[in-house]
């Protein structure tokens, strides 16, 4: 196996790397160590810490980026920088400021299953990540056996994911999966994204036609699958499509994700456009184009209510992490208790009088 095996291409190989540094793939990222790939073979890592001082979050590495790397086979190499990403996925970290979850695919494929699992708020959710990422989003719901509603539930997604392509799959017969042979080219990376016990390692095992993965079995009092991946990580598979597995996540927050949001929300997007006024806030605003669509049904209710609470949440995050948005929204606050304040007063003298 060399680099190119791993992904390596012309767009990586043209940056330019320091005499006595060699490319390579992180392939897991563990709390003081990183599994790096390079023409060496398969060894741990560590980062150099003079070339990450003072270095954000969002600047380590990341399962799937490639690194210059001081290579020891036979103990432990030194990353010295991070090569120039194609795509990233992020997501807000509970702790401030936003967490790097993988580097450098093609393809996010979105793993729901289609049984009780199935929420589409959620799947709005991972949209909005996945098309903030820069890759492709594909919709892949597993456990296709178990539905008897497959057609609805497909129906229901094409309503909020345009121009998305759908696949129901089984992961034990494989039925389905040559649908989706388009997107499993040798040397392209996709990375997995989905709730706990989604199916997510029976489908890598069903890519890779050999059990790579640890599997459990489904609990009968929610029919969800049990959680089996524990952290993220990078596999070539025989067919030489390289997958980023990841965890199920209990919090996925969206970010500085502004482009994801307008992607998977376009519709609305779009009904804004021809409100009456231009900072319209889509509420009791008159000649408001969103509220005119719900009022004659042409807009869900439920996919404007998702709509309001990611843009909100997103609001928050920006105010969170931009001191000068805290200040302003600290001032805004003090000026409505203000004026409320004066009301109040206002009304207890009237009543006096």
């Amino acid at each position: 196996m060399t680099i190119n095996n791993y992904g390596f291409t012309d767009f990586f190989e043209a940056q330019t790397l320091q005499e006595g540094l060699i490319p390579a793939r992180v392939t897991a990222v563990f709390k003081d160590f990183f599994k790096v790939v390079s023409e060496d073979g398969e060894h741990l890592a560590k980062l150099k810490y003079v070339a990450f001082m003072g270095a954000m979050n969002t600047e380590l590495p990341a399962v799937g980026d490639f690194v210059a790397l001081e290579s020891h086979p036979q103990d432990t190499s030194l990353i010295h920088g991070v090569l120039d990403r194609k795509t990233v996925f992020k997501r807000s970290d509970p702790a401030g400021g936003e967490q790097l979850v993988a580097a450098n695919f093609v393809y996010v494929f979105i793993v729901s299953s289609l049984n009780h699992d199935f929420n589409i708020n959620r799947l709005e959710r991972y949209l909005t990540i996945a098309w903030d990422s820069g890759a492709k989003p594909v919709v892949i719901l597993t456990k296709a056996d178990l539905s008897e509603n497959t057609a609805q539930i497909v129906t229901e997604i094409e309503l909020v994911a345009y121009g998305v392509p759908i696949f129901a799959v089984d992961n034990l017969s494989k039925s389905g999966f040559d649908t989706i042979e388009r997107f499993l080219k040798p040397g392209e990376t996709i990375v997995l994204l989905g709730s706990s016990g989604v199916g997510k390692s029976s489908f890598i095992n069903a890519l890779s036609e050999k059990t790579l993965m640890k599997t459990s079995g489904i609990r009968e009092d929610d029919s969800k699958g049990k959680h089996t991946t524990t952290h993220r990580e990078l596999h070539l598979l025989p067919t030489g499509l390289l997958v980023i597995d990841t965890p199920g996540m209990r919090e996925l927050g969206i970010g500085q994700a502004s482009d994801g949001l307008g992607e998977t929300f376009q519709d609305i997007e779009l009904l804004a456009n021809d409100c009456k006024f231009r900072n319209c806030q889509h509420g009791t605003e008159p000649g408001c184009a969103v509220q005119a669509a719900l009022t004659d049904g042409s807009l869900s209710e439920v996919h404007y209510a998702n709509w309001i609470k990611l843009k909100r949440e997103l609001a928050y995050f920006e105010r969170k992490n931009d001191p000068v948005l805290q200040r302003a929204e600290k001032q805004k606050w003090k000026a409505v208790h203000k004026a409320s304040e004066t009301q109040y007063k206002s009304n207890l003298k009237a009543r006096k009088k």
